[in-house]
């Protein structure tokens, strides 16, 4: 795709398929003589115009900037999946004993109130390790194009 506007009217923009080419300024003149037939074109074009005065709109990347930025939001990803795996393997150990303990509930035993309010306690830490190992679960999926895009901007460039 190239794009194309006017000097007199920056605003206007006549987009066709292709490369820039003479022939995709005939297409561009033929959307420009469409729009002036319309009554569509801001400005009175002189006579004379020709597909030779369209200017190519050009995008303007900043491909350096934006790949530092993957870079760094690829690091904050991994050092986000660092800190909720600590955060998971210092809690698992707790809330796997409290998951134990949660069966009493379904048998047939009695339990004591302290047992209860251990159970009640605990909860809060079985609800907190399993956030966290969603969020780490979740974050290690994201982690995996992180990774790729790291390894990416690692390589060395190949001598030829």
């Amino acid at each position: 795709m190239v794009q194309y506007t006017l000097a007199q009217s920056p605003e206007i923009i006549l987009t066709v398929p292709g490369k820039d080419s003479a022939k995709a300024r005939d297409k561009a003149m033929d959307q420009l003589m469409e729009l002036m037939d319309a009554g569509k074109l801001p400005t009175e074009l002189e006579e004379g115009f020709s597909p030779q005065q369209l200017i190519e709109v050009k995008e303007t990347t900043l491909d350096s900037a934006s790949g530092e930025d993957a870079i760094t939001q690829a690091v904050q990803v991994l050092s986000n999946l660092a800190t909720l795996k600590l955060k998971v393997q210092e809690s698992r150990s707790e809330a796997l004993e409290i998951r134990k303990a949660v069966d009493v509930l379904f048998s047939d035993q009695s339990v004591t109130e302290e047992e209860i309010t251990r159970l009640k306690e605990g909860f809060k830490v079985l609800k907190s390790f399993a956030q966290a190992n969603l969020r780490y679960l979740e974050a290690r999926a994201k982690a995996e194009q992180a990774r790729q895009v790291l390894d990416q901007a690692l390589k060395s460039p190949e001598k030829e």
